[in-house]
Order: structure tokens, then sequence, then C-alpha cells
């Protein structure tokens, strides 16, 4: 059980700054910060969980089944992540490219202690057995918020090495379009990384740099102890809320102008291309598949398809597609039945993740993955792991990936400067301009 406390916020975001620095003293949290994007979806503002016992043998989930477990025989929350390598154990493939992070495919843990900021109000959600440190935690929340010193950070300027150059990736997707022609499959999201090593970096700094260039509605900051996520997601992939299920697919991305003007025309321009658009219909279309195998007949819908967001980076081609399932399904089940998510794979999905293994060089882990949490109520609601900076601070690498979607009519210049412009934001916060 859990013991509830509610403060007022007048400042929302100073409290949220707060919080965050508030849990460096920990080795174990997960921070989700809907950064002011506000649509009917929308459950908090932003949200911190931790898990602060020195004995976690009985709190941390590190396999499918004991995750299954715990939703099925316990009435708490659950925060953690799914790497997109799930998908060896879930489905006949493998993984054996290289891996400079070494993350765990999964890991989960039930918090000890969960703060949500909403409408102007900051909430504690602590384990009964613990819930005497509300007060004491709030107060020193409180002290960070009305400090007025201001940090001095030094950022040092990182190296950033291409794990696959231009003239390799052009040949790569020669072959990914040569499978595409054959007819093995229609569309396949290839993705490649940046990265440096013997490298050291301030996690906390550079997330909140990171954050505050791209104010992603899907931002995450994960603490696994030595490994860091630094996420600044414009995307989700899986809410569930109550029979209701939201998948939020993006395919189909644009460069921001330099002023109003050229601005309004890059995103009118993405709204009517028509390669862009065959993308998203086509993730769209196996988001469809996908949800259909547990919903109710006749209940998949398509709320928003090819639906153009702006960001601060870019704009982006986002479709909406929902269904209703049965009381009583299994929520991982769910998950099991449409992860990885389309936008991350290709089409048809098995298909497409066996050519992608061939030609990429790195394992994904957790990039292209998903970090989110499952409630007391067996809803649940996940972000996709995009635009974001992995950290192994014990083997000081530090890496990002993007990647783009090729189809037929895919020009690999142009798909090669997409990925360039989706690395822009995190490639400039870790190599300090």
């Amino acid at each position: 059980m859990r013991s509830h406390r509610s403060f007022s916020t007048p400042s929302h975001l100073a409290y949220k700054n707060a919080l965050l620095e508030w849990s460096k003293s920990y080795d174990k949290i997960v921070w989700l910060d809907s950064n002011e994007h506000v649509n009917k979806y929308t459950s908090f503002d932003a949200i911190l969980a931790i898990d602060g016992q020195t004995d976690k043998s009985k709190k941390c989930f590190k396999n499918t089944d004991e995750v299954i477990d715990f939703i099925d025989n316990e009435n708490d929350w659950l925060f953690g992540y799914l790497s997109y390598d799930l998908k060896n154990e879930w489905e006949d493939l493998v993984s054996k490219n290289y891996d400079g992070l070494d993350f765990p495919e999964i890991h989960f843990f039930q918090p000890d202690k969960i703060i949500t900021v909403k409408e102007k109000k900051i909430t504690f959600l602590y384990l009964d057995s613990i819930s005497d440190e509300i007060e004491k935690d709030y107060k020193e929340i409180l002290e960070i918020v009305q400090s007025k010193e201001k940090k001095n950070t030094h950022f040092q300027s990182i190296r950033i090495k291409l794990r696959i150059h231009k003239d390799a990736y052009f040949e790569k997707i020669k072959r990914m379009l040569w499978h595409i022609h054959r007819g093995d499959i229609y569309e396949a999201n290839f993705c490649q990384e940046f990265y440096s090593e013997n490298t050291n970096i301030d996690p906390w700094e550079t997330y909140r740099h990171l954050n505050m260039i791209s104010t992603p509605p899907f931002a995450t900051f994960l603490r696994l102890e030595d490994k860091y996520l630094l996420c600044a997601s414009p995307e989700r992939y899986l809410k569930k809320i109550d029979q209701m299920v939201v998948s939020q697919p993006i395919k189909g991305t644009s460069a921001r102008g330099e002023n109003e003007k050229e601005d309004e025309e890059f995103k009118i321009a993405l709204q009517n291309d028509a390669k862009e658009r065959a993308e998203n219909i086509m993730i769209t279309d196996l988001v469809r598949n996908d949800l259909s195998k547990s919903a109710l007949k006749g209940s998949v819908t398509v709320e928003e398809l090819c639906k153009v967001y702006t960001f601060e980076q870019v704009h982006q081609m986002i479709s909406t597609v929902v269904s209703k399932v049965p009381k009583g399904k299994n929520p991982f089940e769910l998950i099991k039945e449409t992860f990885p998510m389309g936008s991350m794979t290709g089409a048809p999905k098995i298909s497409a993740m066996k050519i992608i293994e061939e030609l990429e060089e790195t394992k994904r882990g957790l990039y292209s993955g998903a970090v989110g949490y499952f409630d007391p109520k067996g809803n649940f609601d996940f972000n996709v792991v995009i635009r974001s900076i992995l950290y192994n601070a014990s083997r000081k690498y530090v890496s990002f990936s993007v990647g783009s979607a090729i189809t037929a009519k895919s020009d690999t210049e142009k798909e090669y400067q997409e990925c360039l412009l989706k690395a822009k934001a995190m490639r400039s916060v870790l190599e300090q301009r």
C-alpha cells in the first residue's frame, strides 16, 4: 500500500528542475517529462520513480516472467524499460552485432518513492513503510526550488565517431533496396550509431541541455546504477487506459525553417510529400494489424492519419491508432503482440528485423526499445527510445543512434541527410557546438 500527500506548486518548472536535481543521490530512477505537451492522452506533467532500498532482490525484475507475475499478482506501480532485443525472446531472431553499452535486455522495479507533478500540484506516493520520509523529502526539494545558487557547468567537448561512414551507408542502403525490389520487405528502418570511447559526461547536465533544446513530449532520464538513458523522444509507443489502447507511430521528418515563412513551407511540403506519407501509412497499417491481435472486433480506428506536428528541432508526421481490448486482457500480452514498434522495424515486421540485423553494425539494445510504467490498475504508458544519448559510465562509452525508413522510392542521399538531421540535437549537446 502507498501513502499519498500533495502540495501546491506555484512554480511548475522550478519544481520539475528541483526534482531531477534531488534525485541525484539515488542509483535507480526513472523520470518522465511531457514538457508541457498536453492532449487527451496526457496523464502527468512529469513523474519521478525511485528505488532507494539496499536490498533490491524482491523489488527488481530482470526477465519477462517476473514482470508478468508482478502485474498479475500485485496492485502497485512498476517502472522500467524493454530493450529492442527482447524480439529475440519472442520471435525466432538473434542479435550478434557489437554492443558497447551492455544494458540488460529488460529491467523493471517497484519504486519506493513516486512523485508526480500535475496541474500545479506535486504528489508523493510512498510505500507505507517509508511514508514518514515524505515531509523530509518535500522540504529538501523545496530548498532546491528556493535556492538562488547558479551552477557554473563546464562541458567537455567530445569527439563523435561514426560507426558507418557515408560510402558504407550508401552500399548498405543499396542492399536494402535490393531486398525491397525483390519483394522480401516493402519498408525497413535502417539505423546507424554515433559514439565516443574513453569519455566522461555529466548525465544530468547533458540531459537538461538535450531536453532544453528539444522539449519533446516523451522525455526520459533513466539511471540504472552506472548506466544512463538521456532521452528526447517525440514518440509514444503504446498506452493502455482501461480497455482503450493507443499507439502513435512517427514516420516522416522535415527540418525547421530559418524563418516563419520558410518553416511553414517546410511543414506544408512534409504534409504533401508522397514518399513520406507512404512511409507513415505503411507503418500505420502495420500498427493496425498489431493492435487487431487483441482488439474487439471493429474497434481498431485511425484517429489521425499523417498529421504534422512541430517540435523544436524538426517537423514530424504522426498518426494515432486506437483500439478497444476485452476486459481482463493481460497488459504485458499487449506489449508482446506489438513489440518492437513498427516505426523502428518495418513491414513485414519479422522479415524487416532479419534484414536490419544483417546490415546494421551495432546491437540496438535500449535504442528502439521503450521506457515507461505499469500502474496498479494494469494501465501503462511507454515511449519509443529515439533521439537519445546512452551512457555506460563504467565503460566510459557514449552512444546515440539514428535511422530512417527505407522504401522503394528512397533517395539514398536524402535518407543520409535525414539521419544527420535527427542526430543534430544529440551531437550538438555532446560536442558543445
